[in-house]
């Protein structure tokens, strides 16, 4: 237990709340008492304390004044000096004190519900917590999220029930320009970079060569199929495994849009480094593996998309082709409504024009009757 003495220093001294923390502080300052107090009255204070001893967290209440003291004979005078000749690396402590104990925290005095207390925090750590106060989003309820969904529901609904036919094609129209701009984005994830074009000799094919292999490509019944996916690694392993026991192979590419059977040749050959003897009417490509063909490692090129990121790639593909579709035909639905609407304006106009044209006659030949 502290002494009766000590606590009634304190109270004097000065208004603050010791915790586990402040008595620890006092319990270290006790084991170097020598080097700083050097009357009577301050060695018998610190005395009293013994490292021990500083285990129970205990709050000790007092009165909000403070009285301030000029020297070190007081436990008080001692505890109130500045946060520079404590905490800094060239004050009085900064000598006898642990590093580990040492911080360049701030001291803040706070005075809430009448009681008196300091706190150590780091500027950075204060700020960052205001930050973070306001930048923190309020959550939002279940309840809320789906009043705000039935409220986004009842507004499309209004949008499409409309007796204004501008209003229906409108909200269709800006539905489809934000699914297309989705799926433009989607597709931009399976562009594969292409790696800088190789050099290597190209070898020289004479006109009777290449009759010869075109025949005999012909004949041959093996083949590769290009489907809906296009190229893809595997096509490429394909045609090295026949390759590995023929000297040609076919590419059949089937579904394939008109003029797209070159692209494919043109890819193909980049990756298989193989040589385009001959391209058929019925989307059929007929490949020449080359007179010093070694078969590489590594069959499958690793800047190609696999089977199923080629099959999900085309499903983007197809929805965006039939997006751009009906965006192109509501277009053209609203020009042709525009279009409906002015017709019908002028000849509103032309018919009160006529309407009025007459009644002005009628009533010029009245008048002429009249006199």
């Amino acid at each position: 237990m502290f002494s009766a003495a000590l606590v009634r220093e304190t109270r004097r001294g000065f208004s603050c709340t010791f915790n586990r923390d402040s008595l620890f502080w006092l319990c270290r300052l006790a084991e170097h008492v020598p080097t700083i107090a050097s009357s009577a009255t301050t060695t018998s204070y610190f005395r009293s304390f013994t490292p021990h001893k500083c285990i129970h967290q205990r709050t000790y209440r007092a009165p909000r004044h403070v009285s301030a003291v000029s020297s070190l004979s007081s436990l008080s005078g001692f505890l109130l000096m500045q946060r520079s000749n404590i905490f800094g690396s060239h004050g009085i402590l900064g000598s006898w004190l642990p590093a580990k104990y040492i911080s360049n925290g701030s001291v803040e005095l706070k005075t809430d519900n009448d009681v008196v207390r300091f706190s150590l925090d780091e500027p950075d750590d204060i700020n960052s917590a205001k930050n973070s106060q306001k930048n923190k989003k309020v959550k939002m309820s279940r309840k809320a999220k789906l009043n705000e969904l039935r409220f986004y529901r009842l507004k499309a609904k209004k949008k499409m029930n409309s007796p204004n036919p501008e209003v229906r094609i409108r909200y269709k129209l800006e539905k489809a320009k934000r699914k297309e701009t989705w799926l433009i984005e989607k597709l931009r994830k399976f562009d594969v970079p292409k790696p800088p074009p190789e050099t290597f000799d190209p070898e020289i094919l004479t006109e009777e060569e290449r009759h010869y292999l075109k025949r005999t490509g012909e004949k041959k019944k093996h083949y590769v199929p290009v489907g809906r996916r296009g190229v893809f690694g595997g096509v490429v392993l394909n045609m090295h495994l026949h390759w590995k026991n023929h000297e040609t192979v076919k590419v059949i590419c089937k579904p394939c849009k008109p003029g797209q059977v070159h692209e494919y040749a043109e890819e193909l050959a980049r990756l298989s480094k193989g040589i385009v003897i001959d391209t058929k009417p019925n989307n059929t490509i007929i490949f020449y593996r080359g007179k010093n063909y070694v078969q590489p490692q590594v069959m499958s090129p690793p800047n190609t998309l696999s089977k199923a990121k080629a099959l999900e790639k085309y499903r983007y593909e197809q929805s965006l082709e039939h997006t751009s579709q009906f965006i192109e035909k509501l277009e053209k639905e609203l020009e042709e409504y525009h279009q409906h609407l002015a017709k019908f304006k002028k000849g509103k106009e032309d018919t009160t024009k006529d309407a009025l044209g007459k009644h002005d006659s009628i009533f010029t030949g009245h008048k002429m009757s009249h006199t």
